[in-house]
């Protein structure tokens, strides 16, 4: 297995590798089958040129292999955001704003990754490019049939699960970064919205969209944000002991499949037992949401003003289960879109409330497994009946894969979701979570939970 960031730039610093020879490892293994249509493309030129200037600079980054989501412009290159309809967009004039910062910070960028059409799904599915298998970040490849990586940066979290990339940059309007994180033992960190910008970046919910990244490690989630935010967070080196968390019921742990409650609950007693305060909470509004976005949500609303155009021109060559989750945004109006505004603000003002005392929140990412790709692979038109029976099961899959995740978004929150599985289990990610703004109190006691877990990132071979 692939070592982390943090790892590999002490290796840097000793001489003991280069930039460029780290990069001839991760080009190898984004060419190997684990990262089969994990890349909408490869860029080895530029990133094998970028890696050997990289070896005499002294840039955070130092020329390692970064991989940048379908949805951020890359200057002179197409944006196609895993869809048929930007096909002949024209080539970006500059680097997004969150691309930029990576570069600048001495990125070494290794190829644009695949994605869920347009980031509409919690599942990880494309039917026009393919869809890439989860992978385990920790422990290698996942037994049996194929699974779902998660969605919608689905080709980022196996670029990093896979050691193919270091950092591998993403967006999360209800959880993308996180559900592929957790279904591909991996970290994916939700900051702040308004930390990051997201200039340059084909928009799903201006609302809620949220430029971030997945890691193999804390430690590296922690660099990353300090690049794409620009910011240095406040370091914190207080023992598990001195934080004070809450465990919400209701809805986060509602139908938990056995395997992810086994893991998750050994995880919590695990930081019990090293002294974290951890306190049972009800937090019933939380159960207020599902009506509050009875019409569609901000994500149907914004993303059908943006695609209507296209919609009326192209509407056929979109991912049918994409398109319908679009045109849900077409019957909301005016005034439903501003009642949804004043209810969120209302609402994040009931949870901060009640969660205001505790430094952090710790919740199941997603409840379940990741499903076998099998069982929700798009329809392809050979049998209707089977079609229908996949339909079904993605529609069920990603409301599950959504549930968590989105819950932080709406608040207007941060998150923080690491692997807590063990050898022989598939991957189960915890979140730990909290209000706007509380970013370096989540990352902070994501070090020492991640300590606590033992996660074997340094000492990966």
């Amino acid at each position: 297995m692939a070592k982390d960031l943090d790892s590999t730039l002490r290796l840097l610093r000793a001489g003991s590798t280069t930039a460029a020879t780290q990069m001839e490892l991760c080009l190898d293994r984004a060419r190997s089958a684990p990262c089969q249509h994990a890349f909408a493309a490869l860029l080895p030129e530029e990133a094998t040129r970028e890696a050997a200037l990289a070896d005499r600079s002294h840039r955070p980054l130092a020329g390692l292999a970064v991989s940048v989501k379908d949805l951020f412009d890359m200057q002179g290159l197409r944006t196609t955001a895993g869809s048929q309809v930007l096909q002949d967009a024209a080539p970006a004039a500059c680097d997004a704003v969150a691309v930029a910062r990576l570069r600048a910070a001495g990125a070494a960028v290794i190829g644009r990754t695949q994605m869920v059409e347009f980031a509409f799904s919690g599942v990880g599915t494309n039917p026009h490019h393919g869809t890439p298998a989860a992978f385990d970040g920790r422990f290698g490849a996942l037994p049996g049939p194929p699974r779902v990586p998660g969605g919608s940066s689905s080709g980022a979290a196996v670029s990093v699960a896979t050691g193919a990339a270091f950092i591998g940059l993403g967006s999360d309007t209800g959880g993308s970064i996180r559900i592929p994180a957790a279904l591909c033992g991996i970290v994916g960190f939700k900051n702040t919205a308004r930390l990051v910008p997201t200039a340059g970046a084909v928009p799903l919910s201006t609302t809620l969209d949220t430029a971030c990244a997945m890691t193999r490690s804390v430690r590296d989630a922690v660099l990353a944000h300090e690049i794409l935010a620009a910011r240095r967070i406040t370091r914190s080196h207080a023992p598990l002991a001195a934080w004070r968390l809450g465990l919400p019921g209701g809805v986060f742990l509602d139908g938990l499949d056995p395997a992810v409650r086994k893991a998750f609950e050994r995880s919590v007693e695990q930081l019990r037992r090293a002294g974290a305060r951890i306190v049972e909470i009800a937090l019933p509004e939380v159960a207020q949401l599902a009506g509050l976005q009875a019409t569609g949500g901000f994500a149907a609303a914004e993303s059908f003003a943006w695609h209507r155009g296209l919609l009326a021109l192209r509407g056929s060559d979109y991912d049918p289960r994409v398109r319908m989750r679009i045109e849900r945004g077409a019957s909301m109006s005016a005034a439903d879109y501003i009642d949804l505004l004043h209810a969120r603000a209302a609402w994040i003002a009931q949870i901060e409330a009640a969660i205001d005392g505790f430094d952090a929140l710790l919740s199941p990412t997603v409840p379940i497994l990741a499903p076998l790709l099998s069982s929700v692979a798009p329809a392809d038109g050979k049998d209707l009946l089977a079609d229908a029976a996949r339909d079904t099961e993605f529609a069920r899959a990603n409301a599950l894969l959504l549930r968590n995740p989105s819950i932080v978004n709406m608040l207007d929150g941060c998150a923080l979701s690491l692997p807590c599985h063990q050898p022989g289990e598939l991957p189960v990610g915890m979140m730990l979570w909290h209000g706007a703004l509380h970013d370096d109190a989540v990352l902070n006691l994501g070090l020492r939970v991640e300590e606590q877990l033992r996660i074997p990132w340094s000492v990966c071979p």
